[in-house]
């Protein structure tokens, strides 16, 4: 990086419980056990206030990936997405090619495995968290690409759009989205529920409300943590679709 060229400013805003913007250009490498010749940069954790943890890593190319399982422990479930790049992806012995919009989700103590086989570096999103079960019911593996599903209409408006990543049934207790606003498309009405996200940025620019009185623009590559209740709403501005991943915790009662 060097010396810096003017005042130290940043777009990065943390509130602790509720809301968290993250740009990249804060974001620093962290040394995990079992992924090798990566940068990683871990984005939230229950330290934020999440009950999830989230990662951006870049593998670089042939040799960047995962020396041993991630996220193998009892009880703990994970999932990745590629942004950019091509590899592997790989749950328990079954191992596939994966290019940009490939995904997996691995069940809980499965673990995932990751490998950059191109001579770019590859960039993806990683996520775990402690599985919650219920009886009856399990979590299947999963491995798909968002380029192989077709969007559909969000609340029945033809300028925002979302693909389901994964299956809706009882065994999942979270999931993944891609929601797209069409510029000058916007949420139907401010959201305040009791489910998270960790929030990735993939396309064009945004306006979000955050917290009670705050808009605040965002771009391709920031990352946004909602904490529960945290009341939201956004407008993609712009001139090309504002797109962004996102995990939602879901078909779970809440505990007492």
């Amino acid at each position: 990086m060097g010396y810096p060229s003017d005042i130290l400013s940043t777009r990065a805003v943390i509130r602790r419980g509720d809301y968290a913007i993250i740009p990249p250009e804060g974001l620093v490498n962290n040394v995990v056990p079992g992924i090798e010749d990566c940068r990683v940069s871990i984005l939230a954790t229950p330290k934020l206030g999440a009950s999830f943890v989230m990662y951006i890593v870049t593998a670089q190319p042939r040799t960047g990936g995962t020396s041993r399982p991630f996220a193998a422990e009892d009880g703990v479930e994970a999932f990745a997405y590629i942004i950019d790049g091509q590899g592997t992806l790989a749950v328990g012995d079954d191992e596939r090619a994966a290019t940009a919009g490939a995904y997996a989700f691995a069940p809980a103590g499965s673990g995932l495995r990751f490998m950059n086989t191109g001579d770019e570096p590859m960039r993806l999103l990683l996520y775990k968290q402690r599985y919650i079960p219920v009886a009856g019911h399990d979590a299947e593996a999963v491995f798909g690409n968002v380029n192989d599903i077709e969007y559909r209409d969000y609340d029945d408006m033809a300028n925002v759009h979302v693909k389901d990543l994964l299956p809706t049934h009882i065994g999942f207790d979270m999931n993944f989205h891609i929601l797209s606003f069409d510029p000058g498309g916007c949420h139907p009405f401010f959201e305040t529920h009791v489910q998270e996200h960790g929030m990735y940025i993939l396309e064009g620019e945004g306006a979000y409300f955050f917290g009670n009185d705050e808009w605040k623009l965002i771009k391709k590559d920031d990352f946004v943590w909602f904490g529960a209740y945290s009341l939201q709403g956004a407008y993609g501005v712009g001139r090309v679709p504002f797109t962004y991943i996102y995990s939602k915790d879901c078909n779970r009662d809440v505990g007492i």
